[in-house]
């Protein structure tokens, strides 16, 4: 039998070193006070959690991601979590009962059991913020311009916004008169982007012939204001006209918003974009940059998820992967002085020492025996004794 290497990791799953692990933490740092800012309260969901309670109110494709193992305590089914939006619906749900809107924030690490295909991790850091308890506009545009400055504060330039509205689709399915399983083939179809296949589906449906069209017709749906427009005209006087005309004012009403507050964004419109369909019941956005070939933060609304922790209430947010933020994330402090300290007990030295850190400075001690130098250790400055009194100098 071949011996396996002890050192070697599972696929997909990475350690994080000494200096990429400061680097994350400045930024993980950074962002958590910048939401805090905002009144977003820091809450940390478990790690394990009951299966059931992982996925309440998702879909297939994170039951189809999520680790599962026998509780030996109890004997019920568990989950590594995949995705903290569940558990934190639960935390607003059941353990904090506000009235009022509730603003939560998080960050930590999620389990994939499959891969994500360009990144090749299964080990996401996972960050982002909710808004529970207010079904308005206004808190779906609150949690982008959030993103948005999570996004400019990881340094992030190019940035381009992706909105939908899942609620178009979900009417459509159900005034067309589609089955479960057409509605899921018809899902998937769309989510691929595959016209001809589409056509090829569509034409195996019993549809009125207008929804047979308008089905065909969302993949076009994409593009800038316009394609808002032209949904008008396509959807007129169908039996689903109100929700959809609602759905399409409320792309507007974001639209207006962003183009006084950030007229430099670039925005665009996508209604055939269904991305966590089973999960959200709303506005969905993602904001992609040029450098990453997949959204690099994603959101959307996903009222009543709280409903099996019972409480039902409105909710929105967003998350997006602190490893890959950090990956571009230009920390403009990186040249940091780092102080080499001698060996020693004087009295004065081991206050200057703890002085020095109080005030922020990394401070590194020699230790007896220690043969390093100081620019070994990655020391760029000097503590010395002058004149009976400990200064730091310039290493040279």
């Amino acid at each position: 039998m071949q011996r396996k290497d002890n050192w070697l990791l599972p696929e997909g799953i990475g350690e994080v070193l000494p200096e990429q692990a400061a680097h994350l933490e400045k930024l993980r740092r950074t962002l958590l006070d910048t939401f805090a800012c905002w009144g977003y309260q820091l809450v940390i969901p478990p790690f394990v959690d009951f299966l059931d309670s992982l996925l309440t109110g998702s879909g297939h494709d994170l039951d189809l991601q999520t680790f599962k193992l026998t509780d030996q305590l109890s004997g019920e089914m568990l989950g590594v979590r995949a995705d903290m939006t569940p558990q934190v619906a639960r935390i607003d749900a059941h353990h904090l009962q506000h009235d009022g809107p509730t603003r939560l924030c998080y960050a930590g690490t999620v389990l994939h059991a499959v891969g994500d295909p360009l990144e090749k991790s299964r080990s996401p850091m996972q960050i982002g913020a909710e808004l529970y308890g207010h079904a308005g506009l206004e808190s779906d545009y609150e949690v982008i311009r959030l993103m948005l400055e999570m996004l400019a504060i990881s340094g992030l330039q190019n940035v381009h916004l992706d909105l939908g509205h899942v609620a178009i689709y979900r009417a459509l399915a159900e005034h067309a008169g589609l089955n479960q399983q057409q509605e899921s083939k018809l899902f998937d179809v769309l989510q691929r982007k595959a016209r001809t296949e589409l056509v090829e589906l569509l034409a195996g449906f019993a549809l009125d012939e207008r929804f047979q069209a308008i089905f065909n017709a969302l993949p076009k749906l994409n593009g800038g204001r316009e394609v808002l427009d032209k949904a008008d005209g396509l959807f007129a006087g169908l039996p689903c006209s109100g929700i959809i005309g609602d759905a399409l004012t409320d792309l507007r009403g974001i639209a207006d918003r962003l183009r006084r507050d950030f007229p430099s964004l670039s925005v665009s419109f996508d209604l055939a974009e269904l991305r966590g369909y089973h999960y959200h019941t709303g506005m969905v956005f993602a904001a992609f940059v040029p450098a990453l070939g997949k959204e690099i933060a994603r959101g959307g609304r996903y009222d009543n998820i709280g409903a099996r922790f019972g409480r039902a209430r409105a909710a929105t947010g967003f998350s997006a992967d602190l490893k890959v933020l950090a990956a571009m994330f230009q920390d403009i402090d990186s040249a940091r002085q780092v102080v080499y300290a001698p060996f020693g007990e004087d009295v004065d030295l081991l206050q200057t020492i703890r002085d020095l850190r109080a005030q922020g400075e990394v401070v590194i001690q020699q230790l007896p025996g220690q043969t390093d130098a100081a620019a070994q250790l990655g020391c760029n400055a000097v503590l010395q004794n002058q004149n009976q009194r400990w200064v730091v100098k310039p290493l040279v």
